[in-house]
């Protein structure tokens, strides 16, 4: 199970050093090498290029499988084993998905930082704001890889990531609007620093921005976060480059629950959206107060 664990870490990683750099950086190992790893993962994405548009695949299955939303009752419940950690079955199943997976990696924690976008918390800093995540109780993550004839995992393989905090109760009814605080200042931020351009090492500088593009289409509450790079300048040459295509990630309150979610480079938005009410699906039985 611990090799299990540390690739599902891996893999995380090289989807933020490839992709974004990506979403949310990673428990243990991520802590562990975040001040070495600004400044690469910075010119990751300085010089990513632009990708193809692709077309929705229907990533979640029309299936009886998927849990239905249950109507609200006229009086909350709440049992003192919801308190308790993240089960398994909170989190979207494979059977959920219209890709076929392999059988999920993933994690549970104590005491987790609430990771929404690690470049979000880098352009704080770079402004020279407070920064921080608010602390779960408990947490749970996984990585749904396409399945695969006996080939090696790649990071094109991933399917959906999924990060779920049980934060303390008092605290959930204000989670977005604190997320709104952090957001507002990095509606548009630009990057400066080193990267790899062409065969040498440049100076470079990019635009980035991140918007909510959608709220409340799940759970309790919930956000769709669009984060995109304008493009970048070589402060040398003056050469320019294309942006990436932009990255978007889900955020869903159930209760004391909070979710994160990214489909992988061929997912699309409206997937995303629609994995995200699966989730929060699944997080009802789990929530405190229950759906």
């Amino acid at each position: 199970m611990r090799d299990e664990m540390t690739f599902a870490e891996r893999l995380h990683q090289d989807l933020r050093d490839v992709r974004w750099p990506e979403p949310a950086v990673l428990r243990e190992r991520a802590r562990r090498r975040r001040r070495r790893a600004v400044l690469g993962a910075a010119s990751a994405v300085l010089v990513l290029a632009a990708g193809p548009a692709i077309a929705a695949m229907g990533l979640v299955a029309p299936s009886p499988s998927a849990p239905q939303t249950s109507p609200p009752t006229s009086a909350p419940q709440t049992s003192p084993s919801l308190s308790a950690g993240i089960p398994h079955e909170a989190l979207v199943q494979p059977e959920d998905l219209v890709t076929k997976t392999a059988p999920p990696l993933g994690q549970s924690g104590l005491g987790e930082p609430v990771r929404i976008d690690h470049m979000l918390l880098l352009c704080l800093e770079a402004q020279g704001r407070t920064t921080y995540w608010e602390t779960s109780r408990y947490s749970r993550s996984q990585t749904l890889l396409r399945e695969s004839a006996g080939s090696e995992p790649r990071p094109a393989d991933v399917v959906v990531s999924q990060e779920v905090y049980r934060i303390a109760p008092e605290a959930a009814a204000g989670f977005f609007t604190r997320l709104d605080a952090l957001l507002a200042p990095c509606a548009s931020w630009r990057l400066k620093g080193e990267v790899q351009w062409g065969d040498r090492i440049a100076r470079a500088e990019a635009d980035h921005r991140w918007e909510v593009t959608e709220r409340d289409f799940a759970g309790d509450e919930a956000m769709l976060i669009r984060h995109t790079v304008m493009g970048a300048r070589n402060l040398e040459t003056g050469e320019t480059r294309k942006g990436g295509r932009p990255e978007s990630r889900a955020v869903v309150r159930v209760g004391d629950l909070i979710t994160v979610l990214t489909v992988g480079r061929d997912g699309t938005e409206p997937e995303l959206r629609q994995v995200a009410a699966v989730a929060a699906d699944r997080l009802c039985v789990a929530a405190n107060v229950a759906c």
